[in-house]
């Protein structure tokens, strides 16, 4: 082989591999947002469902004393 054809060679391979080291840095990186968005979803769904039953609970607790109120009536 010739000086220039190793030459164009060594060029190619470190052309793929940094084509392939790009690839993986944006693979890492949409896997990171991904599990970030997974994770902000399941936090905001805990959230509504706690909240969801703590207005429940008021609202039996205020519905019980204003039965008891109106039944005293």
């Amino acid at each position: 082989m010739e000086q220039s054809e190793l030459e164009s060679k060594i060029q190619t391979l470190e052309t793929g591999l940094a084509v392939q080291e790009a690839a993986m840095a944006g693979a890492q990186a949409t896997q990171a947002a991904t599990q970030a968005g997974m994770t902000s979803t399941f936090t905001a769904t805990q959230a509504g469902t706690w909240s969801v039953m703590a207005v429940g609970s008021v609202a039996l607790v205020v519905g019980m004393f204003l039965g008891i109120t109106i039944a005293k009536n």
